[in-house]
């Protein structure tokens, strides 16, 4: 088997689209494929981008051409679906990513309650987050603030690790608001966006307002987040290799 006939055979089993990261968990995996190179991660990243076999959907997330009108409708939404629901399933997207970065990173993740039926790539948001509850880690009014917050990794200490806010179109600065909560807890913070909010979100961070986490908070963008979803997972495939 050739190798973008291994890439093809694991998409066609999940259903005709797959993240990099799950190309990444799963293609050498596959049986009669050989891999004669010391970087088989960078060739599966060439592969996906033949256009003759693939088509991106999303920053770290790629299709088959022959399935283009056979995915689901979150993956791949018409043409006519209208703009705020088309953001939905982008927000839900990167929410998910996130998610299980941190969940390859060894801490417990949660979404907000209104977030855990949500799509995500053929499972539900809250099958793959490992925390059911915000934990009370602090006053009541504080965790009524952060517990809306999109993603939340705790450490083993059920204490607030990093918070992360996907950010399309809605203001930055409310989503700041929120970290301020935790300025005194040993926390970082992450505005996830499209590069082209980078120095707005530069600009709102600046605010006096925002001092306390001014060095905490870092702006990720999508492409920033989808490449970190890549690597968490080749990672993990070379860690099991080496039986880690």
């Amino acid at each position: 088997m050739r190798q973008h006939e291994a890439v093809i055979k694991v998409m066609e089993e999940k259903g005709g689209y797959a993240t990099l990261g799950f190309l990444n968990q799963n293609v050498l995996k596959i049986a009669g494929c050989e891999w004669k190179t010391k970087t088989p991660f960078a060739s599966i990243r060439r592969i996906v981008q033949n256009e003759r076999y693939f088509f991106k959907i999303r920053p770290g997330l790629w299709a088959l051409n022959s399935y283009k009108n056979k995915l689901p409708f979150d993956i791949l939404p018409p043409r006519d679906v209208p703009k705020q629901k088309q953001e939905e399933f982008n927000h839900t997207y990167f929410q998910g990513i996130i998610v299980e970065i941190g969940n390859l990173k060894k801490y417990e993740t949660f979404v907000p309650n209104q977030d855990k039926n949500n799509a995500y790539l053929g499972k539900k948001l809250g099958e793959i987050t490992t925390a059911a509850e915000c934990y009370r880690f602090t006053y009541e009014h504080i965790i009524q603030r952060i517990r809306s917050v999109d993603v939340i990794w705790f450490n083993v200490r059920k204490m607030p690790t990093m918070l992360f806010e996907v950010e399309h179109s809605t203001d930055i600065k409310n989503s700041l608001s929120k970290f301020v909560e935790l300025q005194d807890f040993y926390t970082d913070f992450r505005i996830v966006a499209a590069e082209v909010r980078k120095k707005e979100f530069e600009a709102k961070l600046s605010l006096e307002v925002f001092r306390p986490i001014h060095n905490r908070a870092k702006f990720l963008s999508y492409d920033d987040v989808s490449s970190w979803h890549a690597r968490m997972n080749e990672l993990a495939t070379l860690e099991s290799s080496l039986a880690l």
